[in-house]
């Protein structure tokens, strides 16, 4: 199990503490391989896309404009966190169906 976060998201902190099992990548020092990148978004679509961010309020119209995996590349923090890949699946978010899944 890989959770794909940041180390200062109080959420992706929970899933966590949650998941002691769970190995931790950290998009803004490592990023997101780009084979995981693609699968989340053909899994889970724009949802993996967080418009709410603070980052994404940030970037211009150019950059909102591009195509969402390579916009996911060159700006990791706007990527819906956690993003937890599991036996083949991903979840986004530590929703109570992200955590039922995960945790029964």
């Amino acid at each position: 199990m890989i959770l794909y976060g940041l180390k200062s998201c109080d959420t992706c902190r929970k899933a966590l503490k949650s998941l002691p099992e769970a190995t931790f990548v950290d998009v803004r020092a490592e990023g997101v391989p780009d084979q995981v990148l693609k699968s989340a978004y053909a899994d889970l679509g724009s949802a993996l896309l967080n418009t709410r961010s603070t980052t994404w309020r940030e970037l211009s119209d150019e950059a909102r404009g591009q195509e969402p995996i390579e916009l996911l590349k060159a700006h990791p923090t706007v990527m819906k966190r956690p993003l937890i890949e599991a036996d083949g699946r991903f979840y986004l978010g530590w929703t109570k169906a992200t955590q039922e899944a995960l945790l029964n």
